[in-house]
């Protein structure tokens, strides 16, 4: 009998430069784990990569002034408004760095009480404190501070990203709206900086009469001066390398996860799901901030990662059809029961309660939470048993 389920384990690695052999290199590091702290490798098991090393053996970076130019070249470099970027030092504030450089005036319009991912320039509370409608309210900076004040530090990092993002030139104006077309009062060159909701921003500005607008992931997908590029998600998913630079989302994502799944097969002979990974799919309960400021959770992944979870609810048996049963029957029977699904569950009541995601989103979550953001050193992971169930022998 077999005496657990799911297994994670964080796989330390070399430290990834550009140009190295990712493939060859992260292989080697599975096989050796493998052999050094004697757990198997086994068809049906599952390896991540996080996108971060990718990008960076891939050398995909891009300085700001390559960005400034690919935006000026397509707003024309005299105005542009950006709309509902994240709050973040790591992920936009180097791109606003850019963003300030290749234009003579531009307008930053903030969504309140909290960017996309829930980062808060104020606490929710307000909005009925001070009988704001957020849905339709919209100030400009003076108006803002006069009727929110300056309580607007962010409670993790400490920074009032007001100023902070002010300070990226002298050319910057900040309004605060939720509607994407307010930002045409002041400008009809707009760059929609959201993630999740782009399309549709995008859809309502050319609606109310925008006349060059373009989002974040038509931004640099081709190079510009020798620049890294991605031909998907543009500037999407980058991150800050130095203080002139950004690592971009990970490009050619396909051919790494065919590539190390054949030399993982090519090295022991079995058969691994293989996935590329970046932000996990989760929020945080207390700040409230949900984590994903990629794109996508997943850029690539081998087929069997695609789709969702299969799966009935234990407990919801146990207290209802097998109530009468415990011990060795309820167990058996559970088994039984489980051998028996057939088909696709979706929309079945005995699946209620079960996590209604794609398997890519879930397992790039795990990784990111075996993985870590900052000092583990293990930016590949490897999972068993993500396929097996109760009732596998």
């Amino acid at each position: 009998m077999r005496s657990t389920g799911v297994t994670a384990r964080g796989i330390i690695t070399p430290i990834f430069k550009q140009g190295d052999d990712l493939v060859k290199e992260v292989c080697a590091s599975l096989v050796a784990a493998s052999e050094n702290e004697g757990f198997p490798i086994e068809d049906g098991d599952i390896v991540g990569v996080t996108e971060a090393v990718v990008a960076r053996t891939q050398g995909n970076y891009a300085t700001c002034e390559q960005i400034a130019k690919d935006l000026k070249n397509k707003f024309g470099g005299k105005d542009m408004g950006i709309i509902f970027p994240i709050l973040s030092r790591n992920r936009f504030a180097i791109l606003l760095k850019a963003m300030a450089m290749s234009t003579e005036k531009l307008y930053i319009q903030l969504s309140y009480p909290t960017d996309e991912v829930g980062n808060g320039l104020f606490k929710k509370e307000l909005l009925d404190d001070k009988g704001v409608n957020p849905y339709s309210d919209s100030f400009n900076e003076k108006e803002f501070r006069a009727k929110f004040g300056y309580d607007t530090v962010h409670p993790f990092t400490g920074v009032d990203y007001i100023e902070y993002y002010k300070s990226f030139g002298n050319n910057i104006e900040i309004i605060f709206s939720n509607d994407p077309a307010y930002i045409l009062n002041y400008t009809k060159n707009v760059l929609n900086c959201d993630i999740h909701s782009r399309f549709r921003t995008q859809k309502l500005l050319k609606a109310a009469g925008v006349e060059r607008s373009f989002r974040m992931d038509e931004i640099l997908t081709q190079s510009i001066d020798g620049s890294g590029f991605n031909p998907s998600y543009g500037i999407l998913g980058s991150n800050k390398a130095t203080e002139d630079k950004v690592k971009l989302f990970p490009k050619d994502t396909d051919k790494f996860v065919a590539d190390l799944f054949a030399a993982i097969k090519d090295a022991t002979g079995k058969s691994l799901e293989v996935l590329v990974y970046g932000d996990g799919g989760f929020k945080d309960p207390v700040g409230g901030i949900w984590e994903l400021a990629d794109p996508v959770v997943s850029p690539s992944h081998t087929a069997r990662l695609a789709g969702t979870p299969n799966e009935l609810k234990m407990k919801y048996f146990a207290d209802n059809e097998f109530a009468s049963l415990s011990g060795d029957a309820l167990a058996e029977a559970m088994r039984e029961k489980i051998k028996e699904k057939d088909g696709s569950l979706v929309g079945n009541m005995n699946s209620q309660g079960t996590t209604p995601r794609r398997l890519s989103d879930l397992v790039g979550s795990l990784c990111d939470l075996v993985s870590g953001s900052g000092d583990r050193g293990t930016p590949v992971v490897f999972i068993k048993g993500y396929f097996t169930n109760f009732a596998t022998e």
